[in-house]
């Protein structure tokens, strides 16, 4: 994307969920070089750490999203640090468990929702009247490829994922209005450690080699390759640019065609 379809994008206000590390520091990095004023919060003191000292100028909060009383203190440090809301993107997330349905404990299941859809949920909500207040902006979700495929073993996570397509297009039915736009990017497998321990426990239920797991993945993918935080990030920051001014309730895949999750 040419530095001129974003240049719109200098001091447009940012708040990131799960933005220290993975997908939600690819798109805070991209956003930052873009001119804009990021937050971001994560569950991880040394990953917050470690994106403050990399990219002075970003701001964070230590909180997990999906407790209410952490995302009323985070949305507390958005407004003293930014003074208003221009972009939400709901990026934090969590893998859940790998097992059949029958050996899902109740906890991880409630843990995988209380994340991935509970945390979205209250962090739109205390979003959209700073959004409201800006005269508009973007709420953009991060879903997954598992919110259109079918993925055994993984029913929490798929459920969360599901979800929040359905949120999405509520959503900018609710908000476009107020000329709020809401899109979700559905990611495939993107690289990294936590593609890695899901790969890890595959191989152990399927009782192959890590490697032969990570190839059967790849034979799904029509582009064979697995995409980057930087793929995602580039998507991200098209929603919320200019570029993006009229896209609104859709679901982008970023996965290079995944074709099965099977």
């Amino acid at each position: 994307m040419r530095r001129g379809q974003v240049a719109q994008l200098d001091r447009l206000r940012v708040l990131v969920t799960g933005g220290a590390s993975g997908i939600g520091r690819g798109i805070a990095a991209r956003l930052v070089r873009e001119g804009a004023r990021l937050h971001v919060c994560d569950v991880s003191a040394e990953a917050l750490r470690e994106i403050v000292k990399v990219h002075p100028e970003v701001s964070g909060t230590l909180a997990d999203v999906g407790i209410e009383a952490d995302v009323d203190r985070l949305f507390a440090d958005v407004q003293a640090r930014l003074g208003g809301l221009d972009v939400l993107v709901n990026n934090a997330g969590i893998a859940g468990p790998t097992c059949p349905v029958e050996e899902v404990a109740l906890a991880d299941w409630q843990r995988t929702l209380d994340v991935n859809l509970t945390g979205p949920f209250l962090c739109a909500r205390r979003a959209v009247p700073l959004l409201k207040q800006a005269g508009g902006g973007s709420i953009i979700n991060i879903a997954s490829v598992a919110a259109r495929l079918g993925f055994p073993n993984r029913s929490p996570y798929s459920a969360s994922k599901w979800a929040i397509i359905g949120l999405t297009e509520t959503w900018a039915m609710e908000l476009g209005p107020a000329g709020i736009r809401v899109n979700a990017i559905l990611p495939g497998i993107v690289e990294g450690e936590r593609q890695d321990r899901v790969l890890q426990a595959r191989a152990q239920i399927e009782g192959i080699h890590f490697e032969e797991a990570k190839r059967q993945r790849l034979q799904s993918v029509s582009l064979r390759n697995m995409v980057t935080a930087e793929d995602v990030a580039e998507s991200a920051l098209f929603l919320c640019s200019p570029a993006g001014r009229m896209i609104s309730g859709q679901s982008l895949g970023v996965c290079g065609n995944v074709e099965t999750l099977r």
